[in-house]
């Protein structure tokens, strides 16, 4: 039961499905339990890349073949992620693009990150990675719908893992007071990292026993890995630059390492194919 309070709880600070009522009652709210929740941000990626995944696999079959089947589809099942998570992450790009972008005084740039106007750093941030999303997803939509299907899946878990190892390995900063991260984010325990990773680990596991059922194809693995290994680099990019210029992090910088590690998987993948 624990367990899941703790994820539905996950489920109302990174998503816009509704748990409301006697369920939300239930599922009740304490800074300690929304700590214990980002052990499940992985599994919030199971929620929503499964939704997006099956959305896009209807839409591939739905739709008459044609060349821009897949672009369609991309851009639909992009549009459908931002509904059901609000743009949380995409939001946080937006707002660390105007703040390392916008000055290079640290307190200036956690300033500017607080800001809820987007700049022009963050307009041109947003535009230029919804279109890596949208053609990597068109490019790997076009090689069949079974694809896609295990790429947004695995990409939405995997890339929802690195905030975690950020949490664990930088220390927060910004107003403390009145950062809404800040008591998911002020520190994560072992277990909770352990968990995080255990829900990971048994997706790539899925996805690659589903590869094999599905193409057969003997270095599945090696696509997988590239993908990972090109996600967690994105990540790790992302993560040095927020040390660099802030010496740490905020929770608009997890948003924006999520981001950074979705499109990683993605290229990884694409290369590797």
């Amino acid at each position: 039961m624990r367990f899941l309070r703790h994820y539905l709880l996950a489920v109302q600070f990174f998503t816009r499905i509704p748990i409301t009522g006697r369920l939300a009652d239930w599922v009740g709210y304490s800074p300690a339990m929304l700590r214990a929740s980002a052990a499940h941000l992985p599994g919030i990626g199971v929620l929503v890349g499964g939704l997006v995944a099956l959305l896009s696999w209807a839409l591939l079959q739905a739709l008459l073949p044609g060349p821009f089947s897949p672009l369609v589809v991309a851009v639909l099942g992009t549009v459908f992620t931002v509904l059901l998570t609000g743009g949380f992450h995409e939001d946080g790009l937006a707002d660390v693009a105007d703040g390392l972008g916008g000055s290079y005084d640290r307190n200036r740039a956690l300033e500017i990150m607080k800001d809820s106007r987007v700049g022009a750093f963050g307009a041109m941030a947003l535009v230029l990675v919804l279109l890596s999303k949208v053609s990597l997803l068109a490019l790997l939509g076009s090689q069949g719908a079974g694809l896609l299907v295990l790429a947004l899946l695995a990409g939405h878990v995997v890339s929802r893992t690195w905030p975690l190892l950020v949490i664990r390995l930088l220390p927060h900063v910004g107003d403390a007071a009145g950062s809404k991260s800040k008591p998911l984010a002020d520190q994560i325990s072992l277990c909770a990292l352990a968990a995080g990773f255990l829900w990971c680990f048994a997706v790539l596991a899925l996805v690659g026993i589903a590869w094999q059922a599905m193409f057969f194809i003997a270095n599945d693995m090696r696509v997988l890995a590239s993908a990972v290994l090109v996600s967690a680099l994105a990540a790790a990019c992302m993560a040095w630059r927020l040390q660099r210029r802030l010496q740490g992090f905020t929770g608009d910088g997890l948003g924006a390492t999520q981001q950074f590690g979705e499109i990683g998987f993605y290229l990884g993948m694409a290369l590797a194919l």
